[in-house]
């Protein structure tokens, strides 16, 4: 399973407004490495995760990453430490559309950037469909739909 994950910092990534988020970024992503199901993330030679840029804008932040399943995506996101970031992400980060893309990818596949893009555009166009879709519209294997209600994942 492959996800996109962006977001629009209110501030630029060096400010004191985004210091607390800039201070969890290397515990965070060391808990992702280490949870279970994890396969891979987007991230410089020296593990920086943040300074990918897409988009031409500064201030959006990227997160690329590849699990064995959707469940332990969700577990990681919402039953871990990131929970605690998730609840604080208003502080940091403006509002923007759709932010989020799922995917499934053979094992093995590393999605490029390009890959990314074009499913959070089919997202953004289409709404959720087996080719790019949400946690709370999910699609397993094949067609069949799955509601992701038991995490309390929002939409």
């Amino acid at each position: 399973m492959a996800q996109l994950n962006i977001a629009l910092a209110s501030a630029p990534i060096d400010s004191d407004v985004l210091s607390e988020f800039v201070a969890l970024l290397d515990p965070i992503n060391a808990l992702a490495d280490r949870a279970p199901g994890f396969v891979w993330r987007l991230q410089t030679e020296d593990g920086n995760s943040i300074a990918v840029r897409w988009f031409d804008n500064d201030r959006m932040i990227v997160n690329l990453s590849v699990w064995e399943s959707i469940d332990h995506l969700a577990t990681f996101v919402y039953r871990s430490a990131h929970a605690e970031v998730m609840r604080r992400r208003r502080e940091w980060f403006d509002r923007i559309g759709v932010h989020l893309a799922l995917w499934w990818v053979p094992v093995g596949h590393v999605p490029t950037v390009a890959e990314a893009e074009e499913r959070l555009a089919h997202l953004r166009d289409n709404g959720p469909t087996p080719y790019s879709f949400t946690f709370k519209r999910r699609f397993l294997t094949g067609d069949r739909f799955e509601v992701g209600e038991e995490l309390g994942c929002p939409a």
